[in-house]
């Protein structure tokens, strides 16, 4: 079965880290782009990173580009988040997903996820 698994979210006071962890299990992580969601009631699901396969190529959104570093661990099937100076607009609950590089007729790139996880909260008060 495949599954993505998040752990690491909860309440934090500002200006405190986090770090979040997606297990995948299932599948082998490797050849998958992992990327992390931004989920607030309301508001359009936003890509805080994303972490290419098979290049070395990140992606952070400029809501945390400087205080937010992704990784994986394919050969653990583990991918995380770290989070730092956490903010209160930092709050939502964040969700792993995979999926892989996608190149267009018209010649452009994206991606399709593929799979996704339930996500894990995280609350940041002021």
């Amino acid at each position: 079965q495949v599954r993505l698994v998040e752990s690491g979210g909860g309440l934090v006071e500002a200006g405190q880290s986090l770090t979040l962890s997606c297990v995948a299990s299932g599948f082998t992580l490797d050849i998958f782009t992992m990327a992390w969601f931004r989920q607030v009631p309301g508001k359009d699901r936003e890509i805080i990173a994303r972490i290419h396969c098979c290049k070395d190529d990140l992606f952070y959104a400029d809501s945390v580009k400087g205080r937010a570093t992704v990784s994986r661990d394919n050969a653990k099937n583990l991918g995380w988040l770290q989070m730092q100076s956490l903010k209160s607009e930092d709050t939502g609950r964040y969700v792993c997903a995979v999926g892989v590089e996608m190149i267009y007729q018209n010649g452009s790139r994206g991606y399709e996820w593929d799979y996704w996880g339930q996500g894990t909260q995280v609350i940041v008060r002021a």
